[in-house]
């Protein structure tokens, strides 16, 4: 969680267009990316094998300059595990679209059965039941995803990152209209409140 600095809040007032156009930019981009499902899973695909391939490269430097070192043999061995996977994925994409895909489906099993349980320990009135729904929610998505894998691979991840990136512009734009109507509601120093 981030903290506000101090004097953040006046820049923000001041200066909410930029976060608002900000905001815009990223959920068009939200929009394109759930548009073009598939495109978007290929390019994040091709992302994630360069960085596992640098990521395996590094490793290696680190296994073969350390000498003495007890675990450079392991450091080595994860270093040519990551680099083939890498090499995998860059050569079929398709390959780490369908691992994304698996990790998204862990994710929802993971985050339901978590708010399922969490529900079923609250005390009745505090909004157990939200939690419950959403936990149900995301135990009904991943069943569903793991039911069409590994077909619905080709568009699961562009959808999630892109609604991902919509909800992230959209607040962005809020708190900007927010922070501006502060700013209009924000007596001047100095200036009298008026009475009712």
């Amino acid at each position: 969680m981030s903290t506000i600095t101090p004097g953040t809040e006046e820049s923000i007032e001041t200066n909410w267009r930029p976060l608002a156009i900000a905001g815009g930019l990223i959920a068009v981009l939200g929009l394109i990316a759930a548009a073009l499902p598939f495109g978007t899973g290929i390019a994040l695909a091709y992302v994630l094998g360069a960085a596992l391939l640098v990521g395996g490269v590094v490793h290696a430097g680190h296994a073969f300059t350390t000498d003495g070192w007890a675990g450079s043999l392991w450091q080595a061995a994860l270093a040519g595990v990551t680099i083939v996977a890498g090499l995998l994925i860059l050569a079929n994409p398709l390959i780490g679209l369908a691992s994304l895909t698996l990790l998204a489906i862990a994710y929802l099993l993971v985050d339901g059965l978590t708010e399922v349980v969490a529900s079923l320990r609250m005390g009745s009135g505090s909004g157990r039941g939200w939690v419950a729904a959403s936990g149900v929610l995301s135990l009904v998505l991943a069943g569903l995803l793991w039911a069409g894998f590994p077909v619905d691979a080709v568009w699961v991840v562009g959808v999630l990152v892109g609604a991902s990136l919509f909800v992230t512009g959209v607040s962005m734009i809020a708190v900007a209209y927010g922070t501006r109507r502060m700013e209009r509601h924000v007596p001047e120093p100095g200036e009298k409140s008026r009475g009712v």
